[in-house]
């Protein structure tokens, strides 16, 4: 039996969780910023701040404490928040245990100097093997335990199948990719055009304006990713066109109930204050995402529009209106 440890006790960071442990698979130490998530999980083994409803396994122990977490693991799982990637990276350095592998599964790319999280991973923890997991996938729907297919993406392949038998069991598919740029970026970007899928839907608009959003949201998210790197064909597959479907036309999806809202006129405090510490991913990528495309001189149309709407008041009507007057041009 592995030892496993999952630092962030979010909703995503616990279903993952229960996937590893489920059939005592592993030992499994779960790290939780919030005191009250430990006290939960120990008193009634449920996640009633961030995933209620769900039993917890037993051989899930939950800990504040990171050095805990991380004494004597086979590997680290990452699901923080993008935005405290680097921090929590730094703090775990000192007791992370010689090689250990780290799998980020934070879909977002850091703020200001616009690297992705498995980039910033090795800057802040200092190891060298790291690998991201990514893919469609609501996290009540994992910790349920509905079929689920994702994807392991690491440059080395031992690693890369090493996590494959690691995670996969009959209701949970993992496949394998060395395009670790095309995955972590699909799942990043993917996060921007679900704010627009969900402002169509607050809107009033129908299925052919949700089908227009997904189809050039995917051509936009692919430009980028190959200037970045990336293959194309990654950005078809799970973690790109895969992911990218199911956040913007799935209710659970935080993004783009953000977006539902923004289209219905509410304002984005109001909406990001009534998410109750839940993370909407979507709204720090956009400007990490159009800082990248200026540095790879990329054409990002509705994530620009998105940009505007979620941090300079515009319509969301006026940028429906833009992205549609635009010159024409082959697909």
């Amino acid at each position: 039996m592995s030892r496993i440890a999952v630092i962030g006790a979010g909703a995503w960071g616990t279903a993952l969780s229960i996937v590893l442990a489920r059939g005592g698979r592993h030992e499994v130490r779960l790290w939780a910023y919030e005191r009250e998530v430990c006290d939960s999980i120990l008193a009634h083994r449920t996640n009633d701040l961030f995933l209620p409803g769900f039993k917890i396994p037993d051989n899930i122990q939950a800990t504040n404490s990171l050095p805990s977490a991380l004494e004597d693991c086979s590997f680290v799982l990452a699901v923080m928040p993008s935005h405290h990637a680097r921090a929590l990276y730094s703090a775990m350095r000192p007791s992370l245990p010689r090689e250990v592998i780290i799998v980020s599964a934070t879909k977002g790319i850091e703020q200001e100097t616009y690297k992705r999280m498995t980039e910033v991973a090795v800057e802040a923890s200092g190891s060298g093997r790291i690998a991201a997991l990514s893919g469609p996938s609501f996290a009540k729907e994992v910790a349920r335990g509905d079929p689920t297919a994702l994807t392991i993406a690491c440059a080395d392949s031992e690693v890369a199948g090493f996590l494959q038998r690691e995670f996969s069991d009959p209701m949970f598919r993992v496949y394998t990719n060395d395009d670790v740029v095309g995955v972590e970026l699909g799942g990043a970007l993917k996060n921007v055009i679900a704010i627009a899928a969900g402002i169509a839907e607050g809107l009033g608009f129908g299925h052919n304006t949700a089908a227009a959003l997904i189809t050039r949201g995917l051509a936009e998210m692919t430009r980028l990713a190959v200037a970045c790197g990336a293959h194309r064909e990654t950005l078809a597959g799970l973690s790109g066109m895969g992911d990218l479907v199911l956040t913007c036309t799935g209710g659970l999806s935080r993004n783009r109930t953000v977006g539902v809202e923004l289209g219905r006129g509410r304002k984005l405090p109001e909406i990001m204050a009534g998410m109750h510490g839940m993370v909407a991913e979507g709204v720090l990528t956009t400007d990490a995402a159009l800082g990248l495309a200026r540095k790879h001189g990329v054409e990002m149309p509705i994530s620009e529009q998105m940009h505007d709407i979620l941090h300079s008041q515009k319509s969301p009507k006026d940028a429906i209106r833009e992205l549609m007057s635009r010159p024409g041009k082959d697909e």
